[in-house]
């Protein structure tokens, strides 16, 4: 065997690679990783965690007026920004330094910048090169911004998270989940949203009904939401932009968030140069154990545009560790992961969607459910619940889950255990339900939805 500096080496200290590292370190093999910013990645720097954290804010100004008909008199209560930031940016140094820790007390070197490929087996950070028997790409995903007139004015969710004043009026672009999050947060916070998408509904890939239902909540609770339409041009006008719409309409605003894709952050590591095949998106492309098109090059999380979703990327990293220094072959298991949309009501869902299922099983059951949660029936609140189950009808098994409804992750994240065991209908009913609680109509629901005659 080559005299290597380490057994593996990884590119990116994100949750995947993280992950990777420390359990290949456990396994015995002598592990460096390289980061170019904070240890953490996507999900702890800037995205679930801190845009998690604001979301808990934005829900305070609706829970302060929720709480008068309670019983609750409150006093005057003001909103600042700043204080949040701080705050937020506090808490993500702290898990910064706890992630350093754990790389630390695992025994992985951390290399502090950024990591290029030269050849196979070395990789060059900053001014200093080392070479490893194996390497493991986990750079992540990048937000987008499309080529337009005047985009050097819009911002990302990175700069959203940073922003150092709360504008009056914000422009969200996109229909995606960081679209309807951001939307959400900031509408909550005060500010008047307005939200573009240029499909015809928002949450594509989402089952219809979810889309539907967090559509129209979504406006209820303030948000205005365009569909069907995008921006051409944006020209700022001094202390105000000016959005001039593919449909020649025009909107001012404070400031555009685009929330319209992110890509796979392989830009610039040389990994064509060495024969690591990108796909059309610019993902690594790899196996059924996460191996490129080099045989000891690895890569998981979003840079593959597998699954993009940060336990997942902890699942591809695990199951490479296994693999290459655990004596154990491991494929990352991808079916029936559950996923939350942090929109305002949130998103919950785990397996097929109603259209999906079609395709798939022929047949299927639908068990549905529209209500106003029991808090609302104090706070005067216009917000309802929505919740949805997919039947195989040749099976009875519940293939697929869904919900729009405060604490949908939490009670999803439960239902997907049941599901991931291949639980039946029947099953579900014979659960007794947890009294008085949302939850609880996943296991009432009785009587199969048929769709309404439409002539």
């Amino acid at each position: 065997m080559a005299d290597y500096d380490y057994d593996l080496f990884v590119i990116g200290a994100g949750s995947g690679g993280v992950r990777a590292s420390r359990m290949a370190a456990g396994h015995g093999a002598k592990v460096g990783i390289c980061e170019e910013s904070r240890v953490g990645g996507t999900c702890v720097i800037r995205g679930c965690i801190p845009k998690k954290l604001l979301v808990y804010a934005a829900h305070f100004g609706s829970d302060f007026e929720d709480s008068r008909e309670y019983g609750w008199t409150l006093g005057r209560h003001d909103f600042s920004w700043s204080k949040l930031i701080a705050n937020k940016d506090t808490e993500i140094d702290r898990l910064n330094g706890i992630y350093i820790q754990l790389l630390k007390t695992a025994g992985v070197a951390l290399l502090e910048g950024r990591g290029v490929l030269e050849d196979a087996h070395t990789v060059r950070v900053g001014d200093r090169t080392v070479t490893a028997d194996t390497i493991l790409i986990a750079t992540g995903g990048w937000p987008t911004l499309p080529d337009i007139p005047g985009i050097e004015h819009a911002i990302t969710s990175n700069e959203a998270l940073h922003l150092d004043d709360l504008p009056r009026r914000m422009v969200v672009v996109g229909g995606g989940y960081i679209a309807v999050e951001f939307a959400g947060i900031f509408n909550g916070l005060g500010v008047d949203v307005t939200e573009l998408y240029r499909g015809e509904q928002i949450l594509r890939g989402f089952d219809n009904d979810i889309r539907a239902a967090l559509a129209q909540e979504m406006r209820n609770k303030g948000v205005d939401l365009w569909v069907e339409c995008d921006i051409e041009t944006i020209t700022s006008k001094g202390h105000h932009l000016e959005l001039m719409l593919k449909d020649k309409t025009f909107l001012e605003t404070d400031a555009v968030l685009y929330a319209t894709g992110r890509a796979p952050n392989t830009s610039g590591l040389g990994l064509e140069a060495v024969g690591v095949e990108l796909n059309v998106k610019g993902a690594v492309v790899v196996d059924a154990y996460s191996r490129s098109s080099v045989d000891n090059i690895y890569a998981v999380g979003d840079v593959t545009d597998r699954i993009n979703l940060t336990p997942v990327a902890i699942k591809e990293g695990a199951a490479f560790a296994d693999t290459v220094f655990g004596g154990k072959p491991t494929e990352p298991d991808h079916a029936m992961v559950p996923s939350a949309v942090f929109s305002q009501p949130s998103v919950a869902t785990v397996g097929y969607t109603e259209s999906e299922a079609r395709k798939e099983f022929g047949e299927v059951d639908i068990y549905k459910s529209t209500f106003k949660p029991l808090k609302h029936t104090l706070s005067g609140r216009d917000e309802r619940a929505m919740m949805k189950l997919v039947v195989d009808q040749k099976t009875d098994r519940v293939i697929g889950c869904h919900m729009v409804g405060d604490d949908a992750a939490e009670i999803v994240q439960g239902i997907a255990i049941a599901i991931k065991c291949g639980a039946t209908k029947a099953q579900f009913d014979a659960t007794v339900g947890i009294h008085p609680s949302a939850a609880e109509e996943f296991v009432t629901m009785r009587e199969k939805y048929v769709e309404p005659d439409r002539d």
